[in-house]
């Protein structure tokens, strides 16, 4: 499959050079009023930050929104379970990236036992008719999901118990990352095949080398949200590490 014609620069220059174009895309998407939300889910120390936080590093604050929901509340528990995500939806002029979304449901909460059963079914019936509105009222939604490996995740869970720039990210679900390893796999697999639609599709993030994840969720992004103003030539990400879903095969990390 063919790579990006910039991968043989290095690393900063092509960063810089994608941060041009996403300012460029967000101007945009302000002049013309588009709503545009971009979900990052994946496994324990896939990345999510590091992507998101290159993507947003140069944009404007006011029309740039990062989600990342800690634990829900009481009323949270106790209300419509998309509720307290329908709050942070994009609203025209912005992009709204979430780490982490309602598909936690379909993840951690299913693995944790933090749902019922009955809860998870309900989620995978509702998840498509949801987004599926959200899309005809105008909101672009786009869902990538970063896998790894279990011995680069085992890895990178080590560096956070060590590296004391990283111990904000250490969670108590740290722990159980590769002891319930199969169990993930097998949630992942369940919500991907209940979730990918024509309206809002999933895209895997092969995220093991995580400046190469980056870089090319960045180009990927340039190249599925239309803009005139964007270099094409910059919007060809490698096919092997940022593809469409398609079955449970494509994620490769059984």
């Amino acid at each position: 499959m063919e790579k990006s014609v910039t991968t043989k620069l290095p690393y900063k220059k092509q960063l810089k050079e994608l941060q041009i174009q996403l300012v460029r895309l967000q101007r945009h998407i302000i002049k013309n009023d588009l709503q545009l939300l971009i979900i990052f889910e994946g496994r324990d120390a896939a990345g999510k930050d590091g992507v998101i936080k290159r993507i947003t590093e140069h944009l404007s604050p006011r029309e740039t929104r990062v989600v990342a929901l800690g634990k829900p509340s009481e009323r949270d528990n106790n209300s419509w379970y998309f509720q307290r995500y329908a709050t942070h939806l994009p609203s025209h002029q912005e992009m709204v990236l979430m780490n982490r979304s309602w598909y936690n449901r379909a993840g951690v909460e299913k693995v944790m036992g933090f749902c019922t059963e009955t809860e998870h079914k309900q989620f995978l019936n509702a998840v498509n008719p949801f987004e599926k509105m959200l899309c005809e009222s105008g909101i672009q939604i786009i869902k990538y999901y970063l896998d790894i490996s279990k011995e680069e995740q085992q890895r990178r869970l080590d560096d956070r118990r060590t590296n004391p720039l990283k111990q904000w990210k250490i969670s108590p679900i740290d722990a159980t990352a590769i002891k319930h390893w199969n169990d993930y796999s097998v949630a992942r697999d369940e919500m991907l095949q209940h979730s990918h639609s024509g309206h809002a599709p999933w895209f895997i993030v092969k995220a093991d080398d995580k400046k190469n994840a980056r870089l090319n969720v960045m180009r990927h992004l340039l190249s599925v949200v239309d803009c005139p103003d964007k270099d094409q030539h910059l919007t060809k990400a490698d096919a092997r590490v940022v593809f469409p879903f398609k079955d449970i095969s494509d994620t490769g990390s059984q």
